[in-house]
């Protein structure tokens, strides 16, 4: 057979070599180019999951989710972590299908750092596949997770917190077209400036609480929360390495919170105030500010264990005229002061002991340490520890006034300083 081509067929196989060529170098080049792309980027492209909740959503509800990122929560070793704590609450925002913005605030007036602005969780709007919902509903749900988390590494953009300040940021934010507006707060309750400032609280009863209270509405510092569902979670769950409250001072914070959150007074419809029993677990060390600076500093709240508890007990009832002995009239008296000591956890008792001016000069300090001694015999016999007295002399000024009103006759003065001062410290 002759194998010798033509002119005609070599130009046929010539061109038929060109068409059958182009596809394949073509998707070498596509190929390449590619490659090339993502050599340069340095990973594959990866699709926003969170991407379809920037889209307007329809007439659901709104809620806004402020994180506090003030350093009693953020702490020096590990932080708090609301983002993976708060599993439940975001779950009833997704079901909700609520428009959801989320801020960290910190400093006087309650400075909020928007991390996203009006995020919709609409898992069903334009998604009638069943499979495709339910897919979303978790995309929705982690999103706002990882925006949470976002808020609580944020910045602080100033020192301490303000935390009624706040809440009525948050509320004011939440003006505008109907539907239900919800309010999560993520906060150990513990503000250091406004009105409810609580470096200085002693942690201890309701009359604190009420004089709180009238202090904020005073100053018109109480929020308006009219038609806002507002959740408290974190409340006493201060940062690893901060100073902690004992059971019985969270519940106290939880009650002021109570109070001026208006939780158990009625309020107009639509309106609620709830504190969630959330357990806040701990992140990872705050990572530093930015260009490497470190946050601002917060003055720290100490619960009070600083500061004793004092019963100022006049001498007349304790002592007759130039005795040191403690008259068994005042037995009971002292009772009381012994079961408060006692019932303090790890307190410790100082009696501080004064005199009056009429006795001679160099008998004021021995006559004031000898009634010192006796009441402190007197409460370590009633089953108080750690008790130590000091005769002071002669007073320098009535720390309470016992008078209705004006002045203080010389009675009254006398028997200020013929006193005897018990203070109670918590440990």
């Amino acid at each position: 057979m002759n194998t010798t081509d033509t002119p005609a067929d070599r130009a046929a196989a010539r061109t038929t070599g060109r068409r059958r060529g182009r596809p394949a170098l073509a998707g070498a080049l596509g190929a390449a180019l590619l490659a090339g792309l993502l050599g340069a980027c340095g990973e594959e492209p990866r699709l926003d999951a969170c991407a379809w909740m920037k889209e307007p959503a329809g007439k659901a509800g709104r809620t806004v989710v402020l994180v506090d990122d003030s350093t009693s929560v953020r702490g020096p070793s590990g932080g708090r972590d609301y983002a993976h704590s708060i599993g439940p609450l975001l779950s009833s925002v997704v079901e909700r299908k609520d428009t959801v913005s989320v801020g960290s605030f910190s400093g006087d007036s309650a400075q909020i750092t928007w991390i996203a602005k009006d995020r919709s969780t609409d898992w069903v709007k334009d998604n009638n596949n069943e499979i495709n919902q339910k897919k979303r509903k978790h995309q929705a749900a982690d999103c706002l997770t990882g925006l949470v988390g976002k808020a609580q590494r944020a910045v602080p953009r100033g020192g301490g917190s303000n935390v009624l300040a706040a809440l009525t940021a948050g509320a004011s934010s939440l003006e505008g077209p109907s539907g239900s507006r919800s309010l999560l707060v993520l906060t150990d309750g513990l503000s250091t400036t406004g009105c409810a400032d609580l470096r200085a609280a002693a942690f201890r009863d309701r009359s604190e609480i009420k004089a709180i209270s009238r202090v904020c509405a005073t100053r018109d510092e109480t929020p308006s929360l009219h038609g806002v569902h507002l959740t408290l979670a974190g409340l006493g769950q201060p940062a690893t390495g901060q100073p902690a409250p004992t059971a019985a001072q969270r519940t106290w914070l939880n009650n002021l919170w109570r109070a001026l959150c208006g939780a158990g007074r009625k309020s107009a419809p639509g309106t609620s105030c709830t504190l969630a029993p959330t357990a806040i677990g701990t992140a990872e060390r705050s990572s530093p500010g930015k260009n490497g600076k470190k946050p601002p500093q917060d003055p720290a709240v100490h619960y009070a264990q600083d500061r004793p508890e004092t019963y100022e007990l006049p001498g007349a009832a304790l002592f007759d005229t130039n005795a040191s002995a403690v008259r068994p009239q005042a037995i009971p008296l002292l009772s009381d002061v012994a079961v408060s000591a006692r019932t303090t956890p790890g307190s410790r008792v100082t009696v501080l002991g004064y005199v009056d001016p009429r006795g001679r000069p160099d008998n004021n300090h021995q006559l004031s340490q000898a009634r010192a001694d006796a009441v402190k015999d007197v409460l370590t016999g009633l089953g108080v520890q750690r008790v130590t007295a000091h005769g002071r002399g002669l007073p320098t000024g009535c720390a309470k006034q016992h008078h209705t009103g004006g002045r203080m006759s010389a009675e009254d003065r006398l028997q200020c300083d013929r006193r005897v001062d018990i203070e109670i410290t918590r440990k």
